[in-house]
């Protein structure tokens, strides 16, 4: 099974030849380094960059992490004599890797375990967020890949 991805901008894409375990981590610099709740990452088998690289940013003395230069989209988890890990939501079919493991419980937001719980858009709003999405124009890569992207930075 092959499985591609890549960052919002198009200018860095990967194909990876498997997923293993999938995760989400609560830690402090997993927080910051995604911009959420939670880093949520998969670990992967024969990871091959396919358009770019990632820049670097080593978050620890024993991690560092890749990210696209051009757009921000965090890419990897890479600890020190490890296999790179990928953000789950840089795949094309980021439904496929589902976590099966917490880690950094001591850090995790007191209302993360509440936001499935959440409310939907209530219905009297329902019309006004469906035309707010109808004007919105992405300028995000495909999921899927493709021979050039243009760039709209």
């Amino acid at each position: 099974m092959s499985l591609s991805g890549g960052c919002q901008c198009g200018a860095v894409r990967f194909r990876a030849e498997s997923a293993g375990s999938a995760s989400i981590c609560h830690c402090r610099m997993c927080q910051k380094a995604s911009g959420g709740f939670f880093g949520p990452f998969a670990h992967v088998e024969g990871l091959v960059w396919t358009r770019g690289q990632p820049k670097h940013f080593r978050s620890s003395n024993l991690v560092r992490r890749g990210f696209c230069e051009a757009c921000g989209t965090p890419l990897t988890f890479e600890a020190d004599g490890g296999t790179p890990s990928l953000s789950i939501g840089a795949f094309d079919d980021p439904s496929a890797l589902a976590p099966a493991l917490q880690m950094g419980e001591a850090d995790k937001l007191p209302y993360a375990d509440g936001l499935a719980a959440l409310p939907g858009i209530p219905s009297s709003d329902r019309e006004r967020a469906a035309t707010h999405f109808a004007r919105v124009v992405s300028y995000q890569h495909p999921d899927h890949d493709t021979e050039t992207w243009p760039s709209q930075a």
